[in-house]
């Protein structure tokens, strides 16, 4: 028979059970829903009550691919994310490194700036310079625009790294006969890896999902998913199936990173906080 403590501890686990369902299921619920629509035919889609029960379609991920080049605009997206995302940590590295031994407030404050400002802000300016210059639909203007999210934020990140790690580490690398370059190289980078692997990842999301920028500074050639997606929403209907099935194209690839990095991340959002 089960005792009054197992019953108290049965109770308690299905109470936290119960909390955690409350919490997480408004977030999984879009997300089923998305998938579930891109799996209906349109008219099961927007059927008042919903359809529960039909039988799964991939026409939708077909015509996606076949019809709308969705393979061109995930290679866009990769390139620029990547572009953006190896710029910003050759960047920003070691101006977080000098931002921490050297104590540069002022330009700390200044990234701050550029981190909270609105996008918007630097739209129509970006727009004007690249239209000038002739790079309006180009990787390289868009690779620009998207380091404007993704530096400060590397640069904010990795600061708190540098900081917690002792100048002994780095002096006595240079009495062994390292460079101030060579210690930042071998002996720094190697012990922010968790910092470097977070920002990293937060930087490529941050691009990967970007919509502004893309609407703006893009053209046929290197327009990117989120821009592609607003495709499917036209003046006299929207093609309910299409714009749910690449959405779940742009949402798994994040989906997927966060889950295989997810470790990485609590860790790395959590070391740099913590000083000794």
């Amino acid at each position: 028979m089960e005792s009054k403590v197992e019953r108290k501890k049965r109770m308690k686990n299905i109470g936290y059970w119960v909390v955690v369902a409350l919490i997480i299921l408004p977030f999984l619920f879009p997300l089923i829903w998305m998938v579930l629509s891109s799996l209906k035919v349109q008219a099961d889609i927007t059927r008042v009550p919903p359809v529960w029960s039909f039988t799964p379609t991939t026409q939708h991920y077909r015509a996606v691919f076949a019809e709308h080049d969705f393979g061109h605009y995930i290679f866009n997206s990769a390139i620029i994310a990547l572009g953006s995302t190896a710029f910003s940590l050759v960047l920003g590295l070691p101006a977080a490194y000098s931002i921490a031994r050297f104590r540069q407030t002022k330009f700390s404050l200044g990234i701050l700036v550029a981190r909270i400002a609105p996008g918007i802000t630097f739209l129509i300016p970006w727009f004007m310079l690249f239209s000038r210059l002739r790079m309006v639909d180009t990787y390289t203007s868009m690779i620009l625009a998207h380091m404007l999210v993704g530096l400060p934020f590397i640069v904010w990140v990795m600061t708190p790294f540098f900081e917690g790690i002792p100048v002994e580490l780095e002096q006595a690398a240079m009495i062994d006969g390292a460079s101030q370059g060579g210690a930042f190289f071998r002996v720094l980078l190697p012990l922010t890896g968790p910092g470097v692997i977070t920002s990293s990842i937060l930087a490529f999301v941050f691009s990967w999902n970007n919509f502004m920028f893309g609407v703006v500074l893009t053209g046929a050639r290197t327009k990117t998913l989120p821009v592609a997606v607003f495709n499917f929403m036209a003046y006299s209907e929207i093609n309910w199936g299409g714009l749910m099935a690449a959405a779940v194209i742009i949402t798994a690839p994040v989906i997927v990173i966060a889950l295989i990095a997810q470790r990485y991340i609590i860790q790395g959002l959590t070391a740099g906080a913590v000083k000794e």
